[in-house]
């Protein structure tokens, strides 16, 4: 992967900067069946290089929502905006070139007969040429420590392995915008590792990163914002510490904060309610909080 910003951005160019990565305009979407409401009236702008999480339980609308963004549902009624670009007028096809899925369970993408194969059919198939596509499946198999297992068929690996095939593959592609659904399901610690520093680095290239999971360390660790929902709608949109630091929030939601988070509450929360997200900033406070508790010499002399 490329260190430029240029190099996220697929081979349809640069989304304007004029448009919003993701413009979402009371959006809903009713099941063809008519009698399951899987989203009731979203509003939702997310900018460019922005790295979002969604949490919500399971039937909140998170799937839905992000299933919109790339044109696998069209939304019953409302309107969806990516780069700018009206998903209702677009293929499933099309969109890829803006927006890359990485499902939770890679069986349901991956289907070539090798590992190699996989990671150049999707930019292949949004007309990267050949000379391109070998230079971005090498620094995939690099980034992701693949080249043991190029040859190998994706269901010969192990799951770890299988799903960061199934990230490699579409970050080949480099899209604008990368949704990440659950990412960290089934992962060892090594995996989980690399797929943060992923995110990371996404960001740091200008991709606007969607992450949806229940892995709340996770989102502490990596985005800036997250987004709460419940019953098909939003009901809260904040910072990571802000969201995660609400306890009527969390309780409403059926929802738990990192544990660290949690022990910072009902231990060393900070005076303006600045509450720790990592151990790093656990420690911090607690040592903050001895220093500023500490008895000196000139207070025992009195």
């Amino acid at each position: 992967m490329s260190n430029s910003a240029t190099a996220t951005q697929g081979v349809t160019g640069q989304p304007r900067a004029s448009e919003r990565a993701v413009d979402i305009r009371d959006a809903h979407y009713v099941y063809p069946t008519g009698n399951v409401v899987a989203l009731g009236g979203v509003d939702l702008r997310v900018e460019h290089g922005e790295i979002l999480g969604i949490i919500g339980q399971n039937g909140s609308g998170k799937t839905t929502l992000t299933k919109l963004f790339n044109g696998l549902l069209k939304p019953t009624s409302g309107k969806i905006l990516i780069n700018g670009i009206d998903t209702s007028t677009q293929t499933v096809q099309q969109m890829a070139a803006h927006v890359g899925y990485v499902f939770q369970n890679p069986n349901h993408q991956l289907f070539a007969r090798s590992i190699e194969e996989e990671l150049k059919f999707g930019p292949r198939n949004i007309g990267v040429p050949e000379d391109e596509l070998d230079e971005r499946v090498a620094q995939a198999v690099e980034f992701f420590g693949l080249k043991d297992y190029i040859a190998e068929h994706p269901y010969r690996v192990s799951f770890p392995i299988r799903k960061l095939v199934g990230i490699a593959s579409i970050v080949t592609m480099r899209p604008s915008i990368l949704i990440f659904d659950e990412p960290s399901t089934g992962q060892d610690h090594n995996t989980t590792h690399i797929i943060n520093g992923l995110m990371r680095r996404l960001r740091d290239e200008g991709t606007t990163v969607i992450c949806v999971s229940h892995d709340m360390p996770l989102l502490a660790d990596v985005v800036k914002r997250v987004i709460v929902m419940k019953d098909t709608r939003i009901i809260a949109d904040a910072s990571p510490r802000e969201v995660f630091a609400d306890k009527a929030l969390m309780a409403r939601t059926n929802l738990q904060a990192p544990q660290i988070t949690e022990i910072a509450l009902n231990t060393v929360v900070p005076r303006g309610g600045h509450v720790a997200l990592t151990p790093e900033e656990l420690a911090a406070d607690i040592s903050t909080r001895i220093r500023g508790t500490a008895v000196t010499p000139s207070s025992t002399a009195r």
